[in-house]
Parts: C-alpha cells; sequence; structure tokens
C-alpha cells in the first residue's frame, strides 16, 4: 500500500513553513508515497469552506486515498480528532464538522477517535498526529489500532437550505466564494427539482434577481450576435457549477479589476439566497 495517495488540505497559507514541514515528516516516514495538494489557501479556520473544497475534490481521487484535513486541529476537551472510512476513502481532521458535509450524503463505513496523542508529544497535530495515523493507513493499518470506533460526528450548523411549510419557497446560504468572487450556496439542483416541480422560478440574491439558472457559463452569451457587440463583459448569470450547487457569478469575473459576484451583488459568506416558485 505504500503507493496511495496522501492529499493535504489546510489553511497554511504558502509563506509560512507549515506546509513544507507536513510534507517533509511524511516523506521521511514514507519516501515513495505520492502527495498532492488540494490546497493551502483556505480561509483561517473556515470549516465551511474546507469541507466544500474536499467534498468536491476527493472523489477525483483513486479509492483508499488519505486526506489530511488541516483546518482548526488544536487538540482539546471539545475538539478531538478523528479518522473516518468513507466512500473508500480515509479523512483524517479533527472532529469539528468538516465531514459532515460528506456524511450528508454518504454515510461512513468506519469512524474512530484518535487515542494515538499519549505516545506524541506535539502542538502542531497536523504535522505530527496526523502525519502518523496518515502513514500507519498507508503501510495497510487499520483504523482499529489508532482509535476507539464512535459513531456520531459533530454536524456544521447551518449548512442545509430551508423549505418553508408551503414548498414553495427555499431559503440558503453562501457558503462558499471562488477565486473569481463567484458565489456558490447551499442550494443543490436536487433539491430544487424536487420542490420546484417544473414551475417558474425568482432567485433573489441580495440586490440581484435570476429566473433562469444556466449548465454552463457560456450558456448566459448570445454568441449569435456579433462579438463587437456582445453583451459579455459585467453579465450577471445563475448556474448550476460542477458541483450540483446553486451559483450567481459574473461572466468572465476579475475580483481585481472589474468586480465579482461578490462585491458586485453584496453578497458574503452566510448570506441569504432565495428561490421562490410561482
Amino acid at each position: 500500500m505504500s503507493k496511495a495517495i496522501i492529499t493535504l488540505t489546510t489553511d497554511f497559507g504558502e509563506k509560512d513553513h507549515f506546509a513544507g514541514a507536513v510534507k517533509g515528516a511524511i516523506y521521511s516516514e514514507l519516501d515513495t508515497i505520492k502527495i498532492v495538494d488540494i490546497s493551502h489557501s483556505i480561509s483561517p479556520f473556515h470549516i465551511t469552506e474546507a469541507a466544500y473544497i474536499i467534498q468536491n475534490a476527493y472523489k477525483n481521487f483513486p479509492p483508499g486515498s488519505i486526506h489530511i484535513i488541516g483546518i482548526d486541529s488544536e487538540l482539546n476537551p471539545e475538539n478531538k480528532h478523528i479518522a473516518v472510512l468513507l466512500d473508500g476513502h480515509y479523512f483524517i481532521c479533527a472532529n469539528n464538522g468538516i465531514i459532515s458535509m460528506l456524511t450528508s450524503e454518504i454515510n461512513p463505513d468506519k469512524i474512530v477517535e484518535i487515542n494515538v496523542h499519549d505516545e506524541i508529544e506535539s502542538n502542531f497535530p497536523v504535522l505530527d498526529v496526523f502525519v502518523k495515523v496518515a502513514c500507519h493507513i498507508a503501510r495497510g493499518g487499520t483504523l482499529e489500532v489508532i482509535g476507539k470506533s464512535i459513531s456520531k460526528i459533530k454536524q456544521i450548523v447551518g449548512i442545509k437550505p430551508v423549505v418553508n411549510s408551503e414548498a414553495n419557497q427555499i431559503i440558503g446560504t453562501v457558503i462558499y466564494i471562488d477565486n473569481y468572487g463567484n458565489v456558490v450556496c447551499n442550494i443543490t439542483k436536487t433539491l430544487f427539482e424536487k420542490i420546484g416541480k417544473g414551475r417558474s422560478f425568482t432567485i433573489n440574491a441580495r440586490t440581484s434577481s435570476f429566473k433562469e439558472v444556466h449548465k454552463r457559463y457560456s450558456d448566459a452569451i448570445n454568441f449569435d450576435t456579433p462579438k463587437d457587440i456582445r453583451d459579455e463583459d459585467g453579465k450577471k448569470m445563475a448556474l448550476w457549477n460542477s458541483s450540483g450547487y446553486l451559483e450567481v457569478a459574473i461572466y468572465k469575473s476579475n475580483p481585481s479589476t472589474v468586480g465579482s459576484a461578490s462585491t458586485l451583488f453584496g453578497l458574503k459568506y452566510r448570506d441569504t439566497i432565495s428561490i421562490n416558485f410561482n
């Protein structure tokens, strides 16, 4: 199993030594392992952002991959460490809700609360504890050796949209803003189709509203119109992104120049986006 892949998702950033130190520790134990950086640019301690990214990244890796998630990982009585086997993948992280976005869709095969801390003196758990656990799994070790089985994990509060009693409105919240300033909310296409049942609708996102949802960014552009008079720059749109979530966007936006959906619509994390069905 030495050919396993270990991925890293953290809020370490690129300036400090943390990400490099973690990779060095892994290679010191398993010099033939493959390490893949998913992201080290998660906003500091941003559990929901990390959950969204790992949810949409892990399924592209082969089964048996091991995913270290270093977000809010300092050990304390309310923030234990866990290892989870889910959908053929292993996840090592703090029990702070990060995995709950995954477990809302797929039941985990096994969850253990890591209990090897007495053997490891550490104030940098990702480096010391998570690496030890990941390398143990990569060598073919079982979860039972490094922890005790538990049945429940913490949930992220507020990641599920609300449907009103008349079933004519879905109220969602912003869960992620990407590098282009596009705004992702927690309303999925599956829920939209289940509640909407083909009815017409209006999406309200603060200062903007939408009456259609596109499949691709370019669907918002009429390519039959000559390019020199085509309405492209600043074109606002709603679409189902590649992860199946509702996203509001500006076509070919650049947050540092022309602005983005986040800045132009005045949307930030946890703001409300609603869909009203007629």
